[in-house]
């Protein structure tokens, strides 16, 4: 199914961001952004370091608040605007139906616990109790992320980077969000690691039916896994659209810099 075809199943957006802004004093983290997000679609967010990509991320997902604009998410209940929402709802959320990987796999994860205590911990955050039940389902997705079972009592400390990164998907993904934040999933990564990771993620998106915003400055990542692309510039969004259609015609001058900079490369 395309993107196109899930929007017009789809009712109402997931997520809408309506006239979204942060400044830093008289500096501009982001200005004015909007967009819609259908269930299951991905949206890639690019930009050179300082675009604003960031920092937009994490107004998105309730780690900055933002000086103006609305995040509107469609929660169990109805459309909510989660900047105004009480902190310990949103916390609640970001455990349940939000989900956020971190660009250093440390950064979500509980170093001094073991891999399967890191996935069976969102569960528990949840409300599962059962032993067994919390451990079989560590050991499943462990599998699913190409983790060997054996490894299940393992600290992430004695993990690759590559296998740090695909349990920190795991830990995020066990409790099915419907919605994932990622800042730089393939970041740091050496060129061989990222792509089995990139190949993980687009396997999964697909058939767990994902949505999710990936900021990256690597347009191979989003020419891999968004269905649409918007493209940062000074804390503005500068053009937006299906991403082939934007990487193969692009439009604005920056996106074009952008674009012919991997083409030489």
């Amino acid at each position: 199914m395309t993107m196109m075809d899930r929007k017009l199943d789809a009712e109402h957006p997931l997520f809408q961001v309506q006239g979204l802004s942060k400044y830093y004093g008289s500096r501009i983290g982001c200005a004015d952004v909007s967009f819609d997000l259908y269930p299951g679609e991905v949206l890639g967010i690019v930009g050179e370091s300082g675009s604003g990509k960031s920092t937009l991320l994490s107004c998105l997902a309730g780690h900055l608040t933002p000086d103006t604009g609305r995040v509107i998410f469609d929660t169990a209940v109805g459309p909510r605007d989660t900047v105004i929402m009480a902190e310990a709802e949103r916390r609640r959320m970001a455990r349940t139906d939000w989900a956020f990987v971190h660009q250093n796999p440390r950064d979500g994860l509980r170093m001094g616990v073991s891999a399967g205590g890191n996935v069976g911990e969102r569960l528990m955050a949840i409300g599962a109790r059962h032993y067994g039940e919390i451990r079989g389902q560590a050991i499943d997705w462990l599998g699913r992320v190409e983790i060997a079972a054996d490894r299940i009592d393992d600290r992430p400390s004695a993990f690759s980077g590559g296998m740090q990164q695909r349990l920190q998907i795991a830990r995020n993904l066990v409790t099915a969000p419907r919605l994932v934040f990622m800042d730089e999933p393939t970041g740091g990564l050496d060129v061989s690691v990222q792509a089995r990771l990139l190949d993980l993620l687009r396997g999964l998106v697909r058939d767990l039916g994902l949505s999710a915003i990936i900021v990256t400055h690597d347009l191979a990542v989003v020419r891999l896994l968004a269905d649409r692309l918007m493209v940062m510039k000074d804390g503005r969004v500068v053009e937006q659209g299906l991403t082939d259609q934007v990487l193969d015609d692009p439009q604005h001058a920056y996106t074009q810099l952008l674009v012919s900079s991997v083409l030489q490369v």
